[in-house]
């Protein structure tokens, strides 16, 4: 098969508040049906780099670089201009519906709204469009769930009708901010199962930003790694899950329970916090909690494809599959281990004492 043309192409997107950088110089893209998860720890910039897309960041906060949708620079846009894509070619499920939806209209009348607006459909017109979309989500009994206010919902219902309003002019692009965020596992998988049938039927690109691998590794085609707002490492999702090539990608790989194997120690934790982005690190970020480090990850590395695989690519200096590399990281985290018990005792002695 030729090679499909990039729907979604992000070149050197940076977000800002005021002087602070909190995105920095992203670049990836996305094809037509195209599923990328985007991962990473709470403050590493996915919903910002989503937002940014959309043309929806707060007041107080800019972007630059470049967001091309089929050639054309969203950043550069009018606000009129993207109004006419938003809810049309671009659609956004938000983390929390319920203050997603207007609280005082209806759910049928909010369906129906991007229909009348981007399809010039008449009010009945778009009201059976609208009754079509939430039955295509399975929203139980749809035609009384038109008259009712988000309110009156569930949460596993809101999200169903926000998904149903956000596909209802069946988008190129679609991003999903941590849909299933307060949802038990039942309604999560069916909310999973919604959004990768709608990537199925209409050809949606999707990006799905999360804290679940596990959904990452069932839902998705590509990943895309960030930490404290840069790509630290980008590959197909089977490729990232064999062959981790970034010490924070291993981090959070290695914090997950496996089904498929067996383990014979207690699950690693990433010691340490995310940087303060007002005053971030010299050179890699993710510098002062990695066990790999070395002096020359005090200069930033570029996100270059690993060896022998161009679709692979990581930020990091160091050749984390090198057994060496290995056993230095694991004598560095021993020691950090034997100190961290050593401060326990001492604490726990000198309250002894004080009593």
């Amino acid at each position: 098969m030729p090679p499909q043309d990039d729907i979604l192409k992000i070149e050197d997107l940076t977000v800002r508040v005021g002087a602070i950088e909190v995105v920095h110089h992203l670049r990836f893209a996305l094809q037509a049906g195209q599923r990328t998860g985007l991962i990473g720890e709470s403050g590493s910039g996915k919903t910002l780099t989503a937002l940014a897309i959309m043309g929806l960041l707060a007041e107080g906060l800019s972007a630059t670089g470049r967001v091309l949708y089929r050639d054309r620079d969203l950043l550069a846009m009018s606000e009129r201009e993207l109004c006419q894509l938003r809810g049309d070619r671009l659609a956004m499920v938000f983390q929390e519906p319920m203050t997603a939806l207007n609280p005082v209209m209806k759910i049928g009348a909010q369906v129906a709204e991007p229909l009348r607006l981007h399809r010039n459909m008449g009010a009945r017109e778009a009201h059976a469009a609208a009754l079509q979309a939430l039955e295509r989500v399975h929203v139980p009994a749809a035609a009384e769930k038109m008259l009712a206010y988000p309110h009156q919902l569930s949460g596993g219902q809101r999200q169903r009708a926000m998904i149903a309003m956000a596909t209802a002019c069946s988008p190129d692009l679609l991003i999903a901010d941590e849909p299933t965020t307060a949802l038990d596992v039942t309604v999560q998988a069916q909310i999973l199962e919604l959004i990768d049938g709608v990537a199925t039927d209409f050809g949606t690109a999707v990006i799905l930003i999360t804290h679940d691998l596990g959904v990452v590794a069932g839902m998705t085609d590509r990943v895309v790694v960030m930490y404290a707002g840069k790509v630290v490492e980008t590959a197909p999702t089977d490729e990232l899950f064999a062959n981790p090539r970034h010490p924070y990608t291993l981090g959070l790989l290695s914090s997950v329970p496996r089904l498929d194997e067996e383990r014979h120690s207690q699950l690693r934790t990433i010691e340490g916090s995310p940087p303060d982005l007002v005053k971030p690190p010299t050179g890699c970020p993710f510098m002062p909690r990695c066990a790999f480090a070395r002096a020359i990850c005090r200069t930033m590395p570029p996100l270059d494809p690993v060896a022998s695989n161009a679709a692979h690519l990581k930020a990091c200096w160091v050749d984390v599959s090198d057994p060496k590399e290995q056993a230095y990281a694991e004598k560095r985290r021993q020691a950090r281990k034997e100190r961290m018990q050593a401060a326990i005792r001492e604490a726990a002695l000198q309250t002894s004492e004080e009593k």
